[in-house]
């Protein structure tokens, strides 16, 4: 039940129809654009991995109890990126009076959790693909006015990128621990 309510949440519930279901059924030209590739894996300066990670601290920000200027936002951001949309989620928060939510996308994910209070917000941006996560962040210290943006990167899944003949010999190759009987 906790599994049902925790999807319901995040606009998905498995027993009726939901917006995001809804929008993600309507929504084909991504799987399209995407079918004569094997993976969305990134190859960059010599390295391969699954997608940049970034997590974004706003300092000094302004706005961050304004859920449709927070959605807003967060859409210009998916726009700039050049990622796609599949759905929002915001919720108000009490009795902060933050904001926390999800922006669903093809590439992954933007979320948000913000503390008006201590003008902070906290984002974790994470897309892999041709989508630049990086164009996200003069959107987000122009928008909520932030004195102060800090931004940490991830490359995330480097390493589990090697073809799949790769990982299955590492595995053949390990002898599993044996365990001393009782």
């Amino acid at each position: 039940m906790a599994y049902h309510d925790a999807l319901f949440q995040l606009g998905m519930d498995l027993t009726r129809s939901s917006t995001a279901q809804k929008e993600d059924n309507g929504e084909t030209a991504h799987v399209v654009a995407h079918q004569t590739r094997k993976d969305f894996f990134i190859e960059r300066d010599g390295a391969r991995y699954a997608g940049t990670h970034l997590l974004v601290d706003l300092h000094g920000a302004s706005r961050l109890d304004d859920i449709r200027h927070i959605e807003k936002t967060l859409k210009r951001c998916v726009e700039v990126a050049g990622a796609t949309l599949l759905h929002t989620h915001l919720h108000r928060l009490t009795p902060t009076g933050g904001v926390a939510g999800v922006a669903v996308l093809s590439e992954s994910h933007i979320s948000i959790h913000s503390w008006p209070g201590e003008r902070y917000a906290a984002l974790d941006v994470f897309m892999c693909g041709d989508a630049n996560p990086h164009a996200i962040i003069d959107v987000l210290r122009d928008e909520f006015a932030a004195a102060d943006v800090v931004v940490k990167e991830l490359k995330r899944g480097q390493g589990t990128a090697e073809p799949a003949t790769s990982v299955a010999a590492r595995r053949t190759a390990r002898q599993p621990r044996q365990r001393k009987a009782a």
